[in-house]
């Protein structure tokens, strides 16, 4: 692998990268594939996905079977993997180069599939309950929720309008957050007032999360008196659903190097970034939909862009 000029350097182990991968692996180029942990990024915390086209398991499958069947077949058509922190990176020659903990890896085009993070809601216990009544994703989970109490945490556009979208699912929706006015447009607003299924309290935030295996129980804060409340589950219902919306971020390497929107990276339909060679597929470009389909989409794009792209360098 030293010094060794890869037809593919693909960053990320996730939906996207995985797809690129088999791609561009199945199209005879040399492809390696780097990530720093575990193949999947967010999807493997996700215990069960139905939406997923053509899907074993039509009644749902995990998000670590899913990725374990792409991760199966990239390595099927040659794909070289290595597990490592990428540092930095340079994009101004011909080859380009990332520079991680463990070496130099160089090829001559780039995918970058580093995902985007979830922020999370920042309470007590959280990590306990993803997946058991914790979520941050409305189309992903909501038919999960069906007639249930949803309490979402945000107070943004996006926040509302997956409010919105949830509430079509909910027994009943309680948007909660902590500032003392919500940061969206007055159409939105008007919207969300207009709404029978929601309701929003301000000066709100949720302190703990507290359930036996899943969510039941939600500690809230008044952030201008500090008074704390809780709120327990309909005992029929046995839980509720609580989604948080507080933004997600993405990896800041390519700050001043990439067209960047957001803190997410611009390309065009084609997945090409502002460098000839440089492409970007998943949740870390600009799109209007993050979803394992539209990653697995960007990447098989960006991969035939690849090969294109090398084919013109012969």
């Amino acid at each position: 692998m030293e010094n060794k000029v890869y037809d593919v350097m693909i960053l990320g182990g996730g939906p996207a990268g995985l797809t690129a991968g088999l791609y561009a692996g199945r199209a005879k180029l040399s492809v390696l594939i780097i990530e720093k942990g575990a193949d999947g990024g967010q999807i493997i915390l996700t215990h069960e996905i139905e939406n997923y086209p053509g899907q074993s398991n039509i009644d749902g499958m995990s998000g670590q079977e899913l990725i374990a069947s792409m991760s199966a077949q990239a390595q099927k058509f040659g794909v070289e993997r290595v597990s490592d922190t990428i540092e930095a990176c340079d994009f101004s020659g011909p080859v380009k180069k990332f520079i991680g903990s463990r070496g130099e890896y160089l090829g001559k085009t780039v995918i970058v599939c580093t995902g985007a993070m979830t922020r999370f809601i920042g309470c007590g216990h959280e990590a306990d309950f993803v997946g058991r009544g914790v979520s941050y994703c409305a189309v992903c989970d909501a038919n999960f929720f069906t007639g249930l109490d949803i309490y979402t945490v945000g107070g943004n556009s996006i926040a509302a309008e997956e409010s919105i979208y949830l509430s079509k699912f909910a027994k009943r929706l309680v948007m909660l957050h902590k500032g003392k006015a919500l940061n969206v447009s007055p159409e939105i607003k008007a919207e969300l007032e207009a709404n029978p299924k929601i309701e929003v309290r301000l000066s709100t935030e949720v302190a703990d999360l507290g359930g036996d295996g899943v969510l039941s129980e939600i500690v809230l804060r008044n952030t201008e008196t500090g008074e704390f409340s809780t709120v327990k589950a309909d005992a029929e219902d046995g839980m509720f659903g609580l989604f948080g919306f507080t933004g997600r971020k993405t990896t800041g390497m390519f700050d001043g190097i990439l067209d960047m929107e957001g803190g997410y990276i611009k390309t065009n339909e084609k997945m090409e970034t502002n460098i000839p060679g440089v492409y970007a597929a998943g949740d870390v470009r600009v799109t209007p939909l993050r979803q394992v389909v539209t990653a697995c989409a960007d990447g098989a794009i960006a991969a035939m862009q690849c090969s294109k792209y090398v084919g013109s360098l012969k």
